[in-house]
């Protein structure tokens, strides 16, 4: 036995299966919820079924909550094996966290001063600066 768990790299696989396998995604179930929300592509092309298969050289981006992966596909997976095996299976090509600026929701559900409807304290001060040009 030469120590190695992982198929060879000619095999294809099940997106999901392969997700599951490489450590991204916590269930099988999560990752067809994220295929079927259109949050995982494979060379560039949207994935629509969790059945669609991968093999080794396929670029798979993938957005999760807080950032966005690019991993190229280097074999595929028999088990969800600890993390040190999950490396094996994929090329991390993901940009540095500094480059890529996501919003928290509170950052989301804050307005700014002046953009969008005025609140009632903001309609008053206008009635107040109205009256007082009369």
């Amino acid at each position: 036995m030469s120590g190695e768990t992982q198929p060879g790299s000619g095999s294809r696989q099940r997106i999901d299966k392969w997700l599951f396998f490489s450590r991204m995604v916590k269930s099988r179930s999560l990752a067809q919820g994220h295929i079927q929300s259109g949050h995982v592509r494979i060379n560039g092309e949207r994935v629509q079924q969790p059945s669609q298969t991968v093999k080794a050289g396929d670029r798979v981006e993938l957005t999760l909550d807080r950032r966005d992966v690019v991993l190229i596909v280097k074999a595929s997976g028999e088990r969800r094996g600890p993390f040190e095996e999950a490396k094996l299976l994929y090329e991390d090509l993901t940009p540095p966290q500094g480059e890529t600026k996501r919003l928290t929701p509170y950052e989301q559900a804050i307005r700014s001063t002046g953009a969008g409807r005025p609140t009632k304290k903001e309609r008053r001060a206008v009635d107040r600066l109205m009256s007082d040009e009369d």
